[in-house]
């Protein structure tokens, strides 16, 4: 214990605080229920169609894939964040990425619904174009 002088009258005794910190054991995370590849629930989608979701050691790796003809556009592979349903949680129930191509950036967002992958897309343009910024939602099933 560490003992301090609060005034020559009065002694205050500390319970070694840093002790409890140091007990704390750091929570990683199980990827699992996120990992592996989503497929949209519209074929018809002009918007995207795939996102796999992989885990490189204990890290989550995002890759994307919008709607182009004739084949997908692959939107690269970038580190994602992964989230559990509380503090103390210890699945991995949503994450987060962000993708950079240049002409627009896109936040992803997703979070699992009874074994639906829905995902959030928010993209703001930067080349210029007058193209609003927009906000996507869609239905994602594990292939």
């Amino acid at each position: 214990m560490q003992k301090i002088e609060h005034n020559a009258a009065q002694e205050v005794v500390l319970d070694e605080p840093i002790r409890a910190v140091k007990e704390l054991k750091a929570i990683t995370l199980s990827l699992n229920s996120l990992l592996g590849k989503w497929n949209n629930c519209d074929r018809q989608t002009r918007g995207l169609v795939g996102v796999t979701l992989s885990a490189q050691g204990n890290a989550l790796k995002v890759q994307a894939f919008g709607a182009c003809v004739p084949k997908p556009c692959d939107w690269g592979v970038v580190a994602g964040n992964a989230y559990a349903d509380n503090v103390s949680g210890t699945n991995a129930i949503a994450f987060e990425a962000q993708f950079d191509a240049g002409f627009k950036t896109s936040i992803l967002t997703g979070y699992l619904d009874n074994g639906t992958l829905v995902v959030e897309n928010f993209t703001v343009f930067k080349d210029g174009s007058g193209r609003s910024s927009y906000y996507d939602r869609a239905y994602f099933y594990k292939a």
